[in-house]
């Protein structure tokens, strides 16, 4: 399954557009970043509520094509430069990360 195919099926607000024909194999959803460098899988989606500019960072050394942002969380603009500037798609949603990873282990 694409990114491209998540971001249409949850029905997901494109904040940054990219990497939406990435293929996605796993989810790895945390708040901690900490956890998320020491566990999360590469190439992985990162579903988070952390909607900051750190999220890119990790983003970006665990290999993450794309961060979901749950809980109609604002994203700041330094963050969506960042996303555009490391090419992390975000994208944003209203539901929040226990309703988004049951949705996406559903699609799996």
């Amino acid at each position: 399954m694409t990114l491209g195919d998540i971001v249409k099926k949850l029905k997901l607000k494109t904040v940054v557009e990219k990497n939406l024909d990435h293929v996605i194999r796993n989810v790895y959803t945390g708040d901690l970043l900490s956890d998320v460098m020491a566990n999360g899988e590469e190439g992985s989606v990162f579903v988070t509520i952390q909607a900051h500019k750190n999220s890119i960072a990790v983003a970006t050394l665990k290999d993450f094509p794309a961060i979901i942002i749950c809980n109609s969380r604002e994203i700041p603009e330094d963050m969506a430069a960042a996303g555009e500037e490391e090419c992390i798609g975000i994208f944003q949603t209203d539901m929040d990360a226990f309703h988004v990873s049951g949705c996406l282990y559903n699609l799996f």
